[in-house]
């Protein structure tokens, strides 16, 4: 799933413009429920071995809010990780563009919205 299509999703589905709130990363999009603010994703690039891959060229991904039940037999999946500079134990980090299908991130990021609805 490229992160346009991603962000596209949001705004059909949710009605939700991203959020850049910061200078230094212009290109980091934050999710939020527009009433309490409370983000549900953030879109982001990486660098792979942040993740424990291998070195290469950013990668896009999505941090979002899992059941803590689920985390860890989702991180058993191609592309799933404990989550990049969050709790680990309530976010994962998924790659947009390696591992899961695009309706199993889509899933994720709905159910991301609910838990913290």
């Amino acid at each position: 799933m490229y992160r346009h299509d991603l962000l596209e999703y949001v705004q059909q589905h949710y009605q939700i413009a991203p959020d850049f709130p910061w200078k230094k990363h212009s290109d980091y999009a934050v999710l939020r429920h527009p009433r309490h603010r409370k983000w549900f994703a953030l879109v982001f690039p990486l660098e792979p071995h942040k993740l424990g891959l291998p070195p290469g060229p950013p990668l896009d991904v999505i941090n979002v809010k899992t059941r803590p039940e689920l985390s860890g037999s989702l991180r058993l999946q191609p592309g799933v990780f404990p989550a990049y500079h969050m709790n680990k134990e309530h976010w994962l980090s998924l790659t947009l563009t390696q591992g899961l299908a695009d309706e199993a991130i889509l899933a994720l990021l709905d159910e991301s919205f609910r838990l913290t609805f």
